[in-house]
């Protein structure tokens, strides 16, 4: 069962810096002066609202240290961006590497937060002249954004499905080549990665995410593992978390301790 406490968040994520990064990561701190695994990525990785996350669980798997880099709703940006993390997962023994969505990422029609990548900044000139039927004034967040071009400018929305995907493709290469350790690449989701974005929506996570945008940055990591989560236990399902009563929405979006159970352990045998 899922389990609601009142009053403060109910998990005490022992959130923690890396070098001069600005990110705020989940803790406990590890030691980074001897062997160690590095993670790359957003809510998946993170672990929010389970005592648990797989980062944890593969740690007490292998014996290895594990950092856990994730960082709530984070898009490539954030650690593309970040030369402390690239730095410290330069030196890991392998990094790994989710598989974040093409909507958190700054490119040709509008930019993000450099750090809280969901966050939408602005447009640029190319977006109000592309598409002048909507008022950018009202958007805080990428996804809303997105979803409301979609459903006012239809016509419109494929062109701006190709940027992202270009720009991700992009945006992934310079980091998996900036950073020199041995890479995996983990896609986790309910569901394969597709031949192509459909619509209409938006799709379900990670955003805009093809096969064949996988398989361009392929030849820069050693593996390409995919965990595709049961329906029962993806998105939606509440067993085992822990969270605030006001943010039970927030945390039917995020993965259950049973999905963190399989990822981990779909890693340990592949690692």
């Amino acid at each position: 069962m899922a389990y609601e406490r009142p009053g403060t968040d109910p998990i005490d994520y022992n959130q923690c810096r890396y070098g001069h990064s600005k990110l705020l990561f989940r803790g406990p701190k590890r030691d980074t002066k001897s062997k160690y695994y590095a993670f790359i990525g957003g809510s998946e990785t993170y672990g929010k609202y389970v005592e648990k996350p797989f980062v944890d669980l593969l740690q007490e798997a292998t014996g290895q240290v594990c950092v856990n880099f994730g960082a709530v709703n984070a898009g490539v940006d954030a650690f593309a961006n970040d030369p402390s993390v690239i730095d410290i997962c330069g030196h890991a023994k392998k990094t790994i590497v989710q598989v974040m969505g093409a909507q958190n990422m700054s490119n040709r029609f509008y930019s993000v937060h450099p750090r809280r990548n969901d966050r939408f900044l602005k447009a640029s000139a190319l977006m109000e002249t592309v598409y002048r039927e909507i008022d950018f004034t009202e958007f805080s967040f990428t996804r809303h954004l997105l979803s409301t071009i979609e459903v006012v400018t239809p016509d419109k929305f494929p062109a701006m499905v190709t940027e992202l995907q270009e720009a991700w493709v992009a945006r992934m290469t310079k980091l998996l080549q900036d950073i020199k350790s041995p890479k995996v690449l983990l896609w986790v989701a309910d569901h394969e990665p597709r031949e192509a974005w459909s619509g209409p929506g938006l799709g379900s996570d990670p955003l805009f995410v093809t096969r064949d945008m996988i398989a361009r940055i392929e030849e820069h990591v050693s593996e390409v593992i995919e965990v595709v989560l049961p329906l029962d236990i993806g998105p939606g399902n509440l067993e085992g978390m822990l969270y605030p009563p006001m943010e039970i929405d927030a945390a039917r979006e995020m993965l259950c301790a049973e999905a963190h159970e399989m990822i981990a352990e779909k890693l340990h045998a592949a690692l």
